[in-house]
């Protein structure tokens, strides 16, 4: 009888066990599922078109506009230099001079040539001499002048243009031996930068345009630059057409290889503009979306077409309209038609 009386009172308590488990079991579904229900909390915005400026930034390097390799078409010594690197230099002026020996005799042939050429054009004029027999001869001296002035110019080597000395390769009594240049002289006023851009903005560039350009080595201060030229192919692998950037550069601030940044104004478009916090992106895609609030405080998702961004915000190109409400903040528990608390 003890043992059948210890038996019932196991298997009561089991039983009870089992009872108190369901029940806790089911109060905790209930809470789970009263938790479910309540209605996310959200921060809401309203966004607004405004007038978005299309400014796109790009890197370049300053350029010299004009770049000359000065050196003679012959060799020779070098018998004068009379410039140094980072000499500013004018057009025309004096920057060595060539062993003259070959002018000299060129010179003086030169000189013979037109005292005979005087006799026989006496020769010619009183019947003495046949046309061609004049014309040959007038052909030679001809021939002989522009030798001459070959010589002169490669012997007496001229800047063709202002700039300054960036490159100095030879001593005075070397060789020039047809291999390097004798001098660089490259034009810094003004210079030029050659930008790569998007060619999605290619309709929006035009000759003329206006650009911002900052150097990294002249910290505060911007310089002011127009489009001077607009290549007219695209390159296939980058899949940029080049610009080139003029800049008057008029005290010689900027100089040929410093890193810039060039800031190009397409003009000014009138979007709606959003937060960056509001942009939920899906997974698995590059599409944009953002969750709208109705007027019966449900959301509803869109999908949205971003234009430029400015610092913690976007343009919308596409999907919202002026005056509506979207969801800043609380996305997380948020689906379409999931009705919301709105966190004023």
């Amino acid at each position: 009888m003890k043992t059948i009386f210890r038996t019932l009172l196991v298997a009561g308590a089991v039983v009870m066990t089992a009872a108190c488990g369901n029940n806790a079991s089911k109060q905790t579904e209930q809470a789970a599922a009263e938790v479910v229900a309540v209605d996310p909390t959200v921060s809401v915005a309203q966004v607004f078109v405004r007038e978005v400026p299309q400014e796109a930034v790009y890197t370049s390097t300053v350029q010299a506009y004009v770049k000359n390799n000065i050196a003679p078409q012959m060799a020779g010594r070098i018998t004068k230099i009379n410039v140094e690197i980072g000499d500013f230099v004018k057009e025309g002026q004096i920057l060595a001079e060539i062993d003259k020996a070959q002018l000299l005799q060129a010179q003086l042939q030169l000189q013979n040539q037109e005292v005979e050429l005087q006799r026989l054009k006496s020769l010619y004029e009183e019947g003495g001499l046949s046309q061609s027999d004049y014309d040959a001869i007038q052909m030679q001296y001809n021939v002989l002048k522009t030798q001459v002035e070959n010589l002169v110019e490669n012997t007496t080597l001229r800047s063709p243009i202002n700039g300054v000395v960036t490159a100095r390769n030879y001593d005075v009594g070397d060789m020039y031996a047809m291999s390097m240049p004798i001098f660089t002289v490259e034009q810094i006023v003004p210079v030029k930068l050659l930008v790569g851009i998007s060619e999605t903005d290619y309709s929006k560039v035009k000759k003329g345009d206006s650009v911002e350009v900052t150097a990294d080595a002249i910290p505060g201060k911007t310089f002011y630059g127009k489009i001077n030229r607009i290549y007219p192919t695209v390159d296939p692998t980058t899949r940029t057409f080049t610009a080139e950037v003029k800049i008057d550069n008029n005290y010689k601030t900027l100089r040929p290889g410093m890193f810039v940044r060039a800031t190009i104004n397409f003009g000014t478009n009138t979007n709606v503009v959003i937060p960056d916090v509001a942009v939920v992106k899906q997974q698995g895609s590059g599409e944009r979306f953002v969750y709208v609030l109705n007027a019966d405080n449900t959301v509803t998702y869109k999908k949205v077409v971003l234009g430029r961004r400015m610092g913690a915000e976007y343009e919308v190109l596409e999907g919202l309209e002026d005056g509506d409400r979207i969801v800043i903040g609380g996305q997380i528990r948020l689906k379409d038609g999931v009705k919301v608390i709105v966190n004023e």
